[in-house]
């Protein structure tokens, strides 16, 4: 029996080949990896309906189709998401724009990597809003006198009191505050152990629902409609994310672009995407909560005017002079250092 083997110069150049292969599809792999840009993504609160808004985008799809590979976590009110971005913890974050004013205006020496910038508005009003029962008399801003009011102390619409109290002549001092756990807020008005709370509408409504509360034993006071006329929610990002990484800014906009617009055009379609990101959510609440929040705070007559997104210099300006005054702050706060709209999708693919 003859048996045939190939020399040992042919082998070896057999597994250099084999070698070679290997080691740029190794390199293809690495270069396939460094064109995704890796963003972590602060909620200001835990996975809600209104949250909806981005996690479509990340069941659909959208943001990897811009090359990103965005990482949402949970949060625990709008300053804690502006402070992570603002040490860099995340890279974007979603938060109250009042929230960022604030921010800005109470820590003026804060290196300009950590001021964070808003570069997408999607909250065209503030949500905050005042919540009592009818049966304590409380009827307009003025009966809040001398009353005792309850919500976590970062409640962002605790936070705004001061502006709707300035807007409503409510003394400030009148008002006795007593702080408590966000599960708790809704219980104790429930009960009668707080005379009025503040929460954001969306959320006072349907967690007031869950408790036995009916609307129409409900006197709600939502701050837009008693002269707070302020921006809301906005994404914002590090400095070092809009100078370094322009591109996935712009990619992350048009995703969250596409997304919110399917979500307004279905809103269910956009709560089983929150349910299959996160299956311990109540389906019912959150697609309530959703639908109070799109009707009211992002599909508003002057998105429908303008389109998502982007904001009113005139707006802003007003939403800066009112923060400034209810919270006292010395520092001159420029709106251009709160805005950035550089990296917003066309305005054509931002109408409804």
């Amino acid at each position: 029996m003859n048996l045939s083997f190939p020399s040992i110069s042919r082998a070896r150049r057999i597994c250099a080949g084999l070698l070679s292969g290997l080691l740029c599809l190794a390199s293809a792999g690495v270069a396939a990896q460094s064109d995704v840009t890796r963003i972590r993504f602060a909620l200001d609160w835990r996975f809600e309906g209104p949250s909806a808004l981005f996690v479509h985008a990340l069941k659909k799809g959208y943001f990897t189709a811009e090359k990103l590979d965005v990482q949402i976590d949970v949060g625990t009110g709008s300053a804690s998401a502006v402070n992570r971005v603002s040490t860099a913890a995340y890279d974007m974050g979603f938060a109250d724009v009042n929230a960022l004013i604030e921010f800005l205006g109470n820590n003026p020496g804060t290196p300009p990597a950590g001021r964070p910038v808003a570069v997408y508005m999607v909250y065209d009003t503030m949500p905050g809003a005042v919540f009592a029962l009818k049966k304590s008399n409380i009827r307009t801003p003025a009966d809040l006198n001398g009353r005792s009011l309850g919500a976590p102390v970062f409640d962002a619409g605790r936070k705004a009191f001061p502006i709707f109290a300035r807007a409503n002549g409510i003394d400030l001092k009148s008002v006795t505050w007593k702080t408590m756990d966000p599960a708790l807020r809704e219980v104790m008005l429930a009960r009668g152990e707080v005379d009025a709370i503040t929460s954001f509408y969306f959320t006072g409504l349907p967690g007031l629902a869950a408790r036995g509360v009916k609307a129409e034993d409900l006197v709600v006071m939502r701050y837009p409609d008693f002269g707070v006329q302020l921006y809301g929610s906005a994404v914002i990002a590090t400095p070092r994310m809009l100078a370094e990484r322009p591109q996935a800014v712009a990619g992350f906009l048009r995703a969250l672009n596409r997304s919110i617009k399917e979500v307004v055009a279905n809103p269910d379609d956009g709560i089983r995407s929150l349910k299959a990101h996160d299956p311990l959510v109540d389906a019912a609440i959150e697609a309530q909560r959703l639908k109070l929040c799109l009707e009211h705070f992002v599909v508003t007559p002057a998105v429908r005017q303008n389109g998502l997104g982007a904001i009113s210099k005139v707006r802003l300006d007003n939403t800066i002079e009112q923060v400034v005054a209810a919270f006292g702050i010395k520092t001159p706060v420029s709106p251009d250092g709160i805005f950035d709209s550089r990296f917003l999708p066309p305005a054509t693919e931002r109408r409804l």
